[in-house]
């Protein structure tokens, strides 16, 4: 079996396997241009399978899903391949989502990096340093998002909260979906095999690291055969200038033999 062969058979395999796999799991939506619901997804009031474990409901032609004790927020989009989830706050207020959510209650984590910033609640403003969370504060307060090791709070100062969340609050980053993307990890048991390692989607993992595998290995023997055919090349070259090098020696030769009779004739002729 060919190279080539042996690289169309594993390509063909793998994408044959992920595309049984996603016929396998049909596609709902809650609005037309609305994110996909599947596993471990499901929408309120339809048939829930064992393996769909996380609820959204559609309202107002919108996915949302209810987060304690915040509340709803709208989902924007899904990823099922990064098991990334990315979400909009209807309140547009990305940082009383942070102050508020409660994880813990739910299958899911932040999808960035988290560090420690303490929310403070302050009669007076701050030194214009610290930006204020305007949708959190009002006439009489303003809140603010600090580490925690940046400054002593103030007297008019009350921290309210020390959570680790992606970001303190900065003008530019005042959107109601920067920040909001989670990743959801196991569901339950059956989403773990102690033997065998992930179970979820490992068929479509496998496929996709053989593909990967494949590629590497088609890569190696591409380069193994442009370095062969070089060296080839290479050693004909070699091989046709020696030869064409013993062909101007023989030449030199035979014309030197030549000059030489050519001069003793010359000779013999003079001394006539």
């Amino acid at each position: 079996m060919s190279t080539f062969t042996l690289f169309f058979f594993i390509v063909f395999f793998s994408f044959t396997t992920i595309s049984i796999e996603a016929q396998n799991k049909p596609s709902k939506h809650c609005s037309n241009g609305g994110p996909d619901i599947q596993s471990p997804f499901h929408i309120r009031g339809q048939t829930k399978k064992n393996d769909t474990l996380i609820e959204v409901v559609c309202r107002d032609n919108s996915t949302t899903i209810h987060f304690p004790p915040y509340g709803d927020l709208v989902v924007k989009s899904i990823s099922y391949d990064t098991q990334r989830l990315d979400l909009l706050d209807p309140k547009s207020c990305i940082h009383g989502v942070f102050l508020n959510l409660d994880l813990s209650q739910t299958t899911f984590d932040y999808y960035y990096l988290l560090k420690n910033y303490t929310y403070l609640n302050c009669t007076d403003k701050l030194s214009p340093v610290f930006k204020e969370v305007p949708c959190l504060s009002g006439s009489d307060h303003f809140v603010y998002t600090v580490e925690p090791s940046s400054m002593a709070v103030p007297s008019f100062c009350k921290a309210i909260k020390t959570i680790a969340i992606p970001f303190g609050y900065s003008p530019y980053l005042s959107g109601n979906s920067f920040g909001l993307s989670l990743t959801w990890g196991f569901l339950s048991a059956q989403d773990f095999d102690h033997k065998d390692g992930f179970r979820v989607r490992h068929v479509q993992v496998l496929s996709i690291g053989i593909f990967v595998m494949a590629m590497a290995i088609v890569g190696a023997a591409l380069l193994i055969r442009s370095r062969i055919v070089h060296d080839l090349k290479k050693l004909a070259f070699q091989e046709n200038l020696g030869n064409q090098t013993a062909e101007v020696e023989k030449f030199l030769g035979d014309y030197k033999a030549f000059s030489t009779g050519e001069a003793h004739i010359d000779q013999v002729s003079s001394q006539c």
